[in-house]
């Protein structure tokens, strides 16, 4: 490939995943999820969402094309799929239904973490009311409750937010692992091409780590009014690119030939 390509290249790819992962649409939820936390804290749950996002994504750039032979999807269909789902998130980002949707899964996780502290609370307690009545049966209490606090400790490591909502689905979501797999299929032969679209995937997920650190200072810069304008151009974008594929998938499918 020679410059002009990658340049022509370069551009609808990056609009692609950007407008898909969107980083900039991705601080205000990372803010949410991590209020209260450390800058420490904050800094590895940046890290590690980022880390498990890119992993999924390689993942599915190796070996996407072969899951879908191993399934018996032709890569036309996957292509109109793919393309249907990325309009889909076009419609939603131009409606602003993509944000309130992730607000949801934002709740969910806060109504969790919040079900699980008045658990232990209530735990506590009862632990506590034992352990004035019997001392033996304090002693046993006490070996229970840290037990117990073993268990919730684990419970709270299954519900990390570095992975749900954060790695996925917000960064290595449906809509990622759509265009991954539809981008890398698309070059299939030209693995110049292929650097290239996986190189663009890392930066662009490289973006939303940069964004996270930051997050605190872009707060005062990007206003939820500048949010809704962005996200409703680049809705308009995405759409564009999604017909796209759906065309590109409608002239290989056997039915147009």
């Amino acid at each position: 490939m020679d410059w002009p390509q990658i340049t022509a290249l370069l551009l609808p790819t990056f609009v692609t995943f950007f407008v898909v992962i969107d980083p900039v649409g991705l601080v205000p939820f990372f803010m949410t999820l991590t209020d209260g936390e450390s800058r420490k804290a904050k800094a590895r749950i940046a890290r590690r969402s980022v880390f498990i996002a890119v992993v999924i994504l390689t993942i599915f750039a190796l070996v996407g094309k072969d899951l879908l032979e191993l399934l018996g999807i032709s890569l036309s269909a996957f292509r109109i799929a793919g393309g249907l789902l990325l309009f889909l998130i076009a419609v939603e980002m131009l409606f602003e239904k993509r944000t309130e949707r992730r607000k949801k899964e934002v709740d969910g996780t806060h109504n969790v973490d919040a079900q699980a502290a008045a658990s232990d609370k209530n735990a506590a307690a009862s632990d506590k009311n034992a352990a004035a009545g019997d001392k033996n049966a304090a002693a046993s209490d006490k070996n229970e409750a840290a037990g117990d606090k073993n268990d919730d400790d684990d419970e709270e490591d299954g519900v990390d937010v570095a992975v749900f909502p954060l790695a996925v689905p917000f960064m290595a979501g449906p809509g990622s692992i759509a265009t991954i797999i539809l981008l890398m299929s698309e070059y299939e032969d030209n693995w110049e091409a292929r650097v290239v679209v996986y190189a663009v995937m890392l930066t662009c997920l490289f973006t939303c780590f940069i964004m996270f650190r930051l997050s605190g200072k872009l707060d005062r810069i990007i206003t939820p009014k500048m949010t809704k304008v962005a996200t409703r151009l680049l809705g308009v974008l995405l759409a564009a690119l999604s017909v796209e594929f759906i065309i590109s998938g409608l002239k290989s499918s056997v039915l147009f030939v």
